[in-house]
């Protein structure tokens, strides 16, 4: 953000550039650190698809990488908006092509794309989250599961003891193992093994901070909250935090796995592009859950966007 503060009421979009999908938040951000949404949407895009094994933004991803950006500009301008921030992450940063993807947003779009590491990344998605959940004086685990990398945190409201970016996300590890439709025990295990082998940085600081309590944000988590806001098991409500309860969410892992993508697609809360990439996700946070002590899982609608706009205000 090269240092860039707010002194005056402005109004910023932010576009974040993930694996999976491209969002856009348009905000009023006023000198007293707050912001009021004026607008959000998402975009499917899949920019790495086909291309994460190998470090390549594919030629149809790329086009509609294009389009999305088109898209979300010309959304954000009907706000006459000071400025348009754009954060491309993992899908971007790891392509081998990503510095000539952003050129081309340059010269179609008209934008400054910024290319963040992992460890910006996962500043910006603590400073969401902040926005969202009191995190108190006890160490949290937060995670952010994206489409190419999972962002881990563990840092309680006055700041962040230890994070790390992991190449974790869910189209990575699509395209790297091959899964059932619907997965099978023995995949599962793999994929578990693999974790445990990847994760172990994370099990390492766990052991020395000892959270209890873990915060997931974007869209694996907010799936798994309106799936539940669906059937009512979740308390439907405005506010940019819900509490899942572990034993819920058990139940649901359990019902996802021994799902088709074809019947997931009929899941009232879980949109199409979710459902695809859904049951990785949750044998994901399932494994995080059984590997440590966790006591408590929250929600936060609040991630990197988010992050950004409190960076800007400050």
């Amino acid at each position: 953000m090269n240092g860039t503060s707010i002194r005056n009421s402005s109004t910023i979009a932010i576009i974040d550039m993930g694996t999976n999908t491209f969002n856009l938040l348009v905000a009023d951000v006023s000198p007293d650190k707050k912001f009021k949404i004026l607008f959000e949407n998402k975009l499917p895009v899949k920019l790495g698809e086909g291309g994460l094994s190998n470090n390549e933004i594919k030629p149809e991803a790329w086009k509609r990488g294009i389009n999305a950006i088109e898209k979300h500009v010309s959304d954000a301008k009907r706000f006459n908006p000071q400025q348009i921030y754009a954060f491309a992450t993992s899908a971007t940063r790891d392509a081998r092509n990503g510095k000539e993807f952003v050129a081309d947003i340059k010269k179609h779009c008209g934008i400054t794309v910024e290319i963040i590491t992992g460890q910006h990344e996962a500043e910006l998605i603590y400073l969401g989250v902040k926005q969202a959940i009191n995190l108190g004086d006890t160490y949290n685990l937060i995670l952010d599961i994206g489409g190419g990398s999972n962002e881990f945190i563990i840092a309680n409201n006055d700041k962040i003891v230890w994070l790390q970016s992991f190449n974790l996300g869910v189209s990575r590890l699509m395209q790297k193992f091959t899964t059932s439709d619907p997965i099978q025990v023995e995949e599962i295990q793999t994929l578990e093994e693999y974790f445990t082998v990847q994760l172990a940085p994370l099990f390492d600081a766990v052991q020395k901070f000892k959270p209890t309590t873990l915060i997931g944000c974007s869209g694996t988590f907010d799936s798994f909250r309106n799936i539940l806001e669906h059937r009512n098991i979740v308390k439907l409500t405005q506010d940019p935090w819900s509490e899942i309860p572990l034993d819920v969410f058990r139940e649901l892992h359990s019902e996802l796995i021994r799902t088709t993508l074809e019947e997931r697609l009929q899941i009232k809360g879980l949109v199409s592009i979710r459902a695809e990439f859904i049951v990785v996700a949750t044998v994901f946070v399932n494994f995080i859950l059984k590997k440590l002590s966790i006591t408590q899982m929250l929600q936060s609608s609040y991630s990197l966007k988010e992050g950004a706009f409190a960076k800007l205000a400050n």
